[in-house]
């Protein structure tokens, strides 16, 4: 199982998406400020996970999250406070 998630700082105006076989852990290192590229914005709240079958599939979702589209999708969410959804792909 893969999971492709965006979190969100608490302190700044930014938003990372990511893939991950191991969700709990990779939440948990980029709050901790283990990951240099999100080090200096942490602590995050995670406000979209969403759960593939395979790899391929994950990457995909992953790469329209970072686009242009799927960031103004992912700022609406987390502007509206529905975060934490979690959906099965």
């Amino acid at each position: 199982m893969y999971y492709v998630y965006a979190i969100s700082s608490l302190k700044r105006n930014y938003i990372y998406v990511g893939l991950t076989d191991n969700l709990d852990r990779r939440i948990s290192q980029h709050n901790k400020g283990y990951e240099r590229t999100t080090r200096p914005y942490y602590p995050f709240k995670l406000i979209l996970v969403e759960k593939f079958e395979t790899r391929i599939d994950a990457r995909k979702r992953e790469k329209y999250l970072k686009s242009g589209v799927g960031k103004e999708h992912l700022r609406k969410l987390r502007d509206s406070g529905c975060a934490g959804l979690s959906t099965d792909r």
